[in-house]
């Protein structure tokens, strides 16, 4: 028996900070129509990154819900906070279903993401588990990927936003206070408030 609960997309990542390029993103994942809200996770910390001069969660997460309070089918988790270390996307989604038994998941991610998708940890259990939506990326190739990963993604339309969090970042540092080119308004205001991304 299928589960007859909402169908949920699990969008992960450090959002250091979130820019307009992961709301616009958020949005493709909606407007597929394959899944009815979205969750949106950010990590405490990255299992595959340096994360040593990483925003404190506590901010990238304010952040996360000053940019998506006006999209009723998103909603910001903190979940990643209270599981084991280090933060593997299949603990999330293992801890999800085991509490939500009447949802389906989706795992949501960007097709440069589903280039690298064989070198998460127990992807291959990730796949038994959940779905992947794809959203498609200029200039990214899957192609190469084994078809038992194509086999499971399901690409949906998306038109990129040319922007990163390192690009952010490294604007404030230099003194840019006029970011609402990159993110929305609510989180410029937040960066300046808080004085985030200072030299």
């Amino acid at each position: 028996m299928s589960p007859a609960g909402p169908r949920t997309g699990l969008f992960g990542g450090a959002f250091d900070p979130v820019h307009h390029g992961h709301v616009k993103i958020a949005k493709s994942f909606l407007d597929s129509n394959l899944i009815d809200r979205l969750l949106v996770v950010p990590t405490p910390e990255s299992p595959h990154k340096d994360t040593s001069g990483q925003t404190p969660f506590a901010h990238r997460f304010r952040m996360l819900q000053l940019a998506f309070r006006d999209i009723d089918q998103v909603a910001v988790s903190d979940i990643e906070t209270h599981l084991s270390k280090p933060s593997y996307t299949l603990k999330t989604i293992r801890y999800l279903q085991d509490e939500n038994p009447g949802n389906k998941y989706f795992l949501c991610i960007g097709e440069d993401s589903l280039a690298s998708f064989h070198k998460w940890w127990e992807y291959e259990e990730i796949l038994d588990r959940v779905p992947l939506i794809v959203a498609a990326r200029p200039g990214a190739d899957s192609s190469q990927q084994s078809q038992s990963i194509l086999d499971r993604a399901i690409f949906v339309d998306h038109s990129e936003v040319e922007i990163s969090s390192t690009e952010i970042r490294n604007r404030a540092w230099s003194g840019d206070n006029q970011l609402t080119d990159s993110v929305p308004e609510p989180v410029a205001d937040y960066i300046h408030k808080k004085n985030l991304y200072s030299a």
